[in-house]
């Protein structure tokens, strides 16, 4: 009742996508989510405030690795 939440799995396209970590300069949000390989184009997943945040990313779709850019 009160241990810990289970994470749902979701699957995304591991040959188009690739985990990046959108970083803002100016005000340091960060955005995690995926970028076509091909078009450049981003897709938002979720707001990460904390590392708490981060690792449940990660967790979620079973990423070890996101590179950051800015």
């Amino acid at each position: 009742m009160f241990g810990r939440k289970t994470v749902e799995k979701k699957e995304y396209d591991r040959e188009n996508l690739h985990p990046v970590l959108r970083c803002s300069i100016c005000t340091g949000e960060q955005v995690a989510g995926f970028k076509n390989r091909h078009t450049g184009k981003f897709e938002e997943v979720m707001l990460i405030r904390n590392q708490k945040d981060l690792d449940l990313f990660m967790e979620m779709y079973g990423i070890d690795t996101v590179t950051k850019e800015y």
